[in-house]
């Protein structure tokens, strides 16, 4: 039978963290051992208050629908988390939509927001699914370039310089996944007056926003007139190990919500209703676990990112959020993905190769560092016994 699939599925990308790890899972049941520092996920177990309340949720008979864009108070929850977090701006329940796991909240922004052809501005690398779903729907990605001699943030006159009659949104993401970048006040002073020179919508994925090590956290929001224009991504995976809960929330005006959460009705329905009184324990019981989790992760990241400039050919910036390190491989003479598949071949090392998260990632690989400084330390050893395999330029 010739099973033919519509022509917009040619648009719909993959996310290579994934591809790679299905790659790594082939070798390890051939028997080869491999290290994992490729997936974005991390390797503690949800804390167990969290747990507990989501058991007492299915003993109590939290079994049924809720409304599609999230119990009332979750919602109010959400809101009063925002305004300790985000001051000055404030939010009301009615202005946040929880989905299960923030790329519904892409997607579903994307599609409230976009029209084929308009024009969304994204940092160049970047994360994968964004620009995925952009193609998906017909809309244009325009890429800006993060260089690492700016710590992988915009250049903001080559973002003015790129904003046309047809742009209409601009995604930010900060702490960045793949580089560890990170936007300050100053950065989004400046992106802000773009934004309301030209009417623009921002989409701005603050996922790792509890997972910073030096500095605080800023939002574009908390600049006079943002919140009007901004849609936010936030959640529980990253900050509370519930990836397989699969919990987020999308936070915006109100007639954007609206529209999102009607893609929710119409896709998913609601989200797992005990997963929800679980997300209300996790904002408001104690946060000490989390601490603790973003206090070895940057431990693994002073490790990691000191071992790998140590190796030839690699020069590595310290990165002050998130769990990614992003390292220039140019030195070593190879390109991102064959250096990938030869680390992971012959290191037995899986990282993806920056080019998975746009052109201007050849030259880098990406490693994520939710894993055991004992099995970072081994993977360092492994890297560096293969690199001496390679040719490497003086």
């Amino acid at each position: 039978m010739d099973y033919r699939l519509a022509d917009w599925m040619s648009r719909l990308g993959t996310e290579g963290a994934f591809v790679v790890l299905a790659r790594a899972k082939e070798l390890e049941a051939q028997g080869k051992e491999i290290i994992h520092l490729q997936i974005g996920e991390p390797d503690f177990d949800t804390p167990k208050n969290i747990v507990e309340k989501a058991k007492w949720a299915l003993d109590n008979g939290y079994h049924h629908y809720t409304p599609s864009q999230g119990t009332m108070e979750l919602r109010q929850t959400v809101a009063d988390y925002m305004k300790d977090t985000r001051k000055p701006a404030t939010w009301d329940p009615s202005e946040i939509m929880i989905a299960p796991g923030g790329k519904p909240v892409i997607v579903s922004a994307i599609m409230a927001c976009l029209n084929p052809g308009d024009e969304v501005l994204l940092p160049n690398p970047t994360y994968p699914a964004y620009n995925s779903f952009i193609n998906f729907i017909g809309a244009k990605p325009v890429y800006v370039p993060v260089k690492e001699e700016k710590g992988f943030r915009f250049d903001v006159e080559d973002l003015k310089s790129r904003v046309t009659s047809k742009s209409r949104m601009i995604f930010l993401n900060s702490p960045s996944n793949p580089t560890g970048g990170f936007l300050t006040m100053e950065d989004y002073e400046e992106i802000a007056h773009v934004v309301k020179k030209h009417n623009l919508i921002v989409f701005s994925d603050e996922i790792y926003s509890r997972m910073i090590y030096d500095g605080e956290h800023a939002s574009i929001t908390q600049i006079p007139g943002m919140k009007d224009h901004t849609i936010i991504l936030d959640g529980f995976s990253k900050t509370y190990a519930m990836t397989g809960w699969r919990l987020g929330y999308g936070v915006g005006p109100k007639p954007i919500i609206d529209a999102m959460t009607k893609i929710m009705l119409n896709t998913v329905s609601c989200v797992n209703t005990a997963t929800q009184v679980a997300g209300i324990e996790a904002l408001t019981g104690p946060q000490d676990e989390v601490d603790k989790m973003v206090e070895q992760f940057r431990i693994r990241r002073d490790i990691f990112t000191e071992g790998l400039n140590k190796l030839p050919g690699f020069k590595c910036a310290k990165p002050k959020g998130a769990f990614y390190l992003f390292p220039n491989i140019k030195e070593t003479g190879m390109k991102s993905r064959d250096l990938m598949e030869h680390i992971l071949t012959d290191a037995g090392v899986a990282c993806l190769p920056g080019t998975d998260f746009g052109s201007e990632g050849e030259g880098y690989l990406r490693f994520s560092y939710a894993n055991s400084v004992e099995n970072i330390k081994k993977a360092l050893s492994k890297i560096e016994a293969s690199l001496k395999r390679l040719p490497i330029k003086a």
